[in-house]
């Protein structure tokens, strides 16, 4: 969880870099949570989702902003968000890049990250 707060932490910090642990363990803990609120949504009767569409409007900016950190990590630029609009081929290249190596060293991004939030440990 530690994770999930530190990306939300930095809310809509789109500048340095964000380890591939950071973004998939962000990723994998906002997919559970939305996964969660969609089931009470149905609990609750509410047939468009007011919880889920509230937790997906809350977390765009940090997952927008993790998505282009993972991308500097890999020394590529924001652009390549606009893979999003091609489905499938967009995606998974999107999906092949946030999946990579950062790095190992310093890049036009920023230095490398630490491999876990506050620091002490080396990257993997």
């Amino acid at each position: 969880m530690d994770w999930y707060f530190k990306v939300l932490s930095h809310y809509a910090t789109f500048h340095g870099r964000a380890h591939r642990r950071e973004f998939w363990m962000f990723t994998l803990v906002s997919s559970v949570l939305y996964g969660v609120l969609i089931v009470v949504d149905k609990i609750l009767g509410w047939q468009h989702g007011g919880l889920s569409l509230l937790y997906t409007l809350l977390v765009l900016i940090p997952s927008l902003a993790v998505q282009v950190r993972r991308l500097h990590d890999t020394d590529r630029s924001w652009r390549w968000l606009l893979l999003l609009a091609f489905p499938v081929f967009g995606w998974l290249a999107l999906l092949a890049f946030y999946s990579q190596h950062g790095t190992p060293e310093e890049n036009r991004f920023g230095p490398e990250p630490k491999s876990d939030p506050e620091g002490s440990l080396t990257r993997e």
